[in-house]
């Protein structure tokens, strides 16, 4: 997921100044929770790599190795301070503490899928790993889920960009992977909140018909 304020072309001269140096910082500090454009540096990468400037390979490696290790910094974020955090957020939001001990629960049960899966939509990407530790998800199971999506989402977006690069120009290719990520994101919104809300009918239904 790209920034209005960081266009296309500082990316491609930041890329082209520090090479892999500028892909492993910015894939890793997004995974920090810091909300650089991680998905729009490693297709640069990829495209790149497309056109000889820069070895596939090490590309790959900078962007699988950016993403564990942000993924793994983020975890110990959320584990360490991220639950005094929410729920702090929670009572300025007036959502009681049970509710948020529920919620914390749940995404517990789906925290290993969350986080294998998360890299591929826009800004879970970035939370997935925080909230992983806030469910303290046992640190090798999310060690493990944490480098198996690295590698996968790494080596999708740069061997896409590395290929799809060579038939179509990077500002087409980073268009359509955003608008992918985002509606992506947007189809798993409906789907956790939408039986939620239908649930929450049913019940109110329920209470008024006693």
């Amino acid at each position: 997921m790209s920034l209005e304020f960081i266009s296309l072309e500082s990316i491609q001269d930041i890329a082209h100044e520090y090479g892999y140096w500028a892909i492993f910082f910015g894939i890793l500090l997004e995974n920090l929770g810091i909300p650089l454009p991680g998905e729009t540096v490693t297709l640069v990468g990829g495209f790149l790599a497309g056109s000889d400037e820069l070895s596939y390979w090490l590309v790959l490696s900078d962007a699988t190795a950016g993403a564990f290790l942000g993924g793994t910094f983020g975890y110990w974020i959320g584990r360490i301070g991220g639950w005094s955090l929410l729920v702090k957020l929670a009572g300025i939001l007036r959502i009681s503490e049970a509710r948020i001990v529920n919620i914390k629960e749940q995404f517990s049960e789906n925290a290993a899928k969350a986080v294998f899966f998360g890299r591929f939509f826009a800004l879970l990407r970035i939370f997935a790993a925080p909230l992983a530790g806030i469910a303290e998800i046992s640190f090798p199971k999310f060690m493990v889920y944490n480098l198996v999506g690295a590698t996968a989402w790494a080596s999708v977006m740069v061997s896409l960009a590395f290929f799809a690069g060579k038939i179509i120009s990077l500002e087409q290719l980073v268009t359509w992977v955003s608008q992918f990520a985002i509606l992506a994101l947007l189809i798993l919104i409906a789907l956790i909140f939408i039986p939620l809300w239908l649930e929450s009918r049913q019940v109110k239904e329920v209470g008024s018909e006693d």
